[in-house]
């Protein structure tokens, strides 16, 4: 085992492209409310990217990005991408997770320039929405908790959070591209 080497800033870290098995890792370490993810579920949308924050040997961060949950009740809803977990570990320099939103918001805009808009849902229980609201993303909606699905087995299955939620979104074409 060799001794982990921190940073003093985010701005040391790189944000790289990982694997789903990497982020599903680190996110089950780190997430503070969603640790349990599964692979099905990241692989098997339209898009996905995932992506790490990494210094020296040590991973810091990790972030699962998909094709949104509910795309099909969205305007557009396949040609965005939904950030579905971001986790951050407890020793990761201050202002890790909005440096991060910025390196992965632009690489996003670079790889997949198919993609319109970014979506986000913060759990309002544990956080206040701070690494959105200083990456410039705009709350677009508050919603209560509400089930995915009204089937049986659904319902039996672990819900992780009933938590209300904040919806935010980032617009990846400037106003000039929407003409």
């Amino acid at each position: 085992m060799f001794d982990r080497v921190i940073p003093d800033t985010c701005r040391q870290l790189s944000c790289v492209e990982c694997s789903v098995d990497t982020a599903m890792y680190w996110n089950l370490q780190w997430h503070s409310r969603l640790p349990i993810t599964n692979k099905g579920n990241m692989l098997r949308n339209r898009h996905s990217i995932f992506f790490s924050a990494v210094y020296e040997l040590g991973f810091f961060a990790v972030a699962m990005w998909t094709t949104p949950v509910a795309a099909n009740r969205m305007t557009s809803g396949f040609e965005m991408l939904e950030l579905r977990r971001l986790a951050v570990a407890p020793d990761a320099p201050r202002y890790t997770p909005t440096w991060m939103l910025g390196k992965m918001v632009k690489h996003i805009k670079k790889v997949k320039p198919e993609i319109i808009k970014l979506v986000s849902y913060q759990d309002v229980d544990v956080h206040t929405g701070t690494i959105y609201k200083a990456a410039n993303w705009i709350l677009e909606a508050s919603t209560d908790y509400m089930p995915w699905s009204t089937e049986e087995r659904q319902r039996k299955s672990i819900v992780q959070s009933k938590a209300a939620k904040n919806r935010w979104i980032y617009n990846l074409q400037t106003a000039k591209e929407l003409i």
